[in-house]
């Protein structure tokens, strides 16, 4: 089971933040082996959703209201950890990340910049594709839209 977490930055202690980045950096630097920089300075705009199991971060996402990362509300930064992605907890992560848009800010428009390989994940979550695809630090990607 996946226990849910939603919380501003400042509302971070420092073990949450480390075992955030620490989840962030095992998916994204050295699993995807892309060298790039997570940590963006836009962390401290973001609502961080945070999903636990028996007090693990094992699931993240962080969301942004519309006009700080794009001109409409924005989920980003999507990670599961390796272990634990059979339980389907990213889908789990992604309709909590949803609803706190929706009740946190007031939107209902969603954008996200999709790693083109999980399109098919992110169309069952109410997605569609929007233009065409694009490199991101190497990786293949499609901008998707919720509606």
């Amino acid at each position: 089971m996946l226990d849910i977490k939603i919380k501003e930055f400042k509302e971070l202690d420092i073990q949450e933040l480390y075992k955030v980045l620490q989840l962030r950096s095992e998916i994204f630097v050295v699993e995807q082996d892309c060298v790039y920089q997570d940590i963006d300075g836009k962390d401290d705009r973001a609502l961080h959703v945070i999903g636990l199991n028996d007090n693990e971060v094992v699931a993240y996402t962080r969301i942004f209201k519309s006009g700080i990362y794009f001109d409409m509300a924005s989920i980003g930064r999507v990670a599961v950890h390796k272990q634990h992605r059979k339980f389907g907890y990213g889908k789990v992560i992604m309709e909590a990340s949803i609803k706190a848009v929706e009740e946190r800010f007031s939107e209902n428009e969603i954008k996200i910049s999709a790693q083109k390989y999980l399109t098919k994940f992110y169309t069952d979550l109410g997605f569609n594709a929007t233009g065409e695809e694009y490199l991101e630090d190497g990786i293949p990607h499609i901008a998707m839209i919720k509606k």
